[in-house]
């Protein structure tokens, strides 16, 4: 007995989607992503929509089918549109620059430090305190923003670091005199 998702991923106009087995392939504007679908989840492509269905309606199962539709839709968007994180740096001499491809972060160490984008990531410095990540796999943007950020997380005394641009940083009342 199969079970259809509530929810089927509408394919845009420009996107292509080969279903070969476990495995998706899509591809569009921005670029082409694949993945492999979990064993007892299966992947149906009907009247230009992706329909996820899922074998019984046990607990291992309804996650299976949850975590592979998401990732399906942010595929079906990362080709279409992309994905985008925003980092903020706070902090006197705390800047980037792009050098080429990859950018360059002075962050108060006595050394600048020079990350370099992974294949399908692209970084934008419209300002010296301010990074864009940039990519058709979220989950790619994500990683790198946050390996970004951990190069120096924001403190909570003086907010200097880096950060997300959605994020608060929860300041601390330093010691009192």
């Amino acid at each position: 007995m199969s079970r259809i998702g509530r929810s089927p991923i509408p394919i845009p106009d420009g996107v292509t989607v080969d279903l070969d087995g476990q495995r998706v392939a899509v591809k569009g504007p921005k670029g082409e992503l694949e993945h492999t679908v979990a064993a007892p989840i299966t992947v149906v492509l009907s009247d230009g929509e992706l329909r996820v269905e899922r074998p019984t309606d046990r607990g291992p199962h309804r996650a299976l089918h949850g975590l592979s539709r998401s990732l399906l839709a942010n595929m079906v968007t990362g080709v279409t549109d992309g994905f985008s994180r925003e980092l903020l740096i706070e902090g006197v001499g705390y800047r980037a620059q792009l050098k080429g491809k990859s950018i360059e972060l002075s962050l108060g160490y006595s050394h600048s430090i020079t990350v370099d984008p992974p294949e399908g990531i692209q970084f934008e410095v419209p300002e010296p305190t301010q990074i864009f990540v940039r990519g058709v796999d979220k989950q790619a943007v994500g990683q790198v923003a946050a390996e970004i950020r951990d190069l120096r997380p924001p403190e909570p005394y003086k907010g200097k670091g880096v950060r997300y641009a959605t994020e608060t940083v929860r300041r601390k009342v330093g010691k009192r005199a």
